[in-house]
């Protein structure tokens, strides 16, 4: 199973619009668009998990770099590993919050 990472998503988009996007590539598992708990908006990414990783591999060259309603997208592999050097970059370390925040609304 991969996790992949899309970030600088249009608020507005829902996890069906999502599903549907990545289904081009393969069979999708879950989608989980990251919202905020106070408003329940959108915060901007979300984690789509993919069974094959050949899907997923494709599915993140082709997506990657997209742009969708005017944005951007960043579709890359979920990092769940934290590394033992150096203090990890703000974006860095976002991204992992927001993966441990996923794996715990999937459990």
């Amino acid at each position: 199973m991969t996790n992949i990472f899309v970030g600088n998503l249009p608020y507005d988009t829902s996890e069906s619009d999502l599903q549907r996007t990545f289904e081009r590539f393969g069979r999708v598992a879950s989608v989980r668009i990251a919202k905020d708990r106070t408003t329940d908006r959108s915060r901007g990414f979300a984690f789509v998990r993919m069974p094959s990783l050949e899907d997923a591999d494709e599915a993140i060259n082709r997506l990657s770099g997209v742009s969708v309603g005017g944005r951007q997208l960043t579709v890359n592999e979920a990092q769940t590993d934290r590394p033992n050097g150096p203090r990890e970059t703000d974006r860095a370390s976002s991204r992992n919050r927001a993966l441990e925040m996923f794996n715990e609304l999937c459990s």
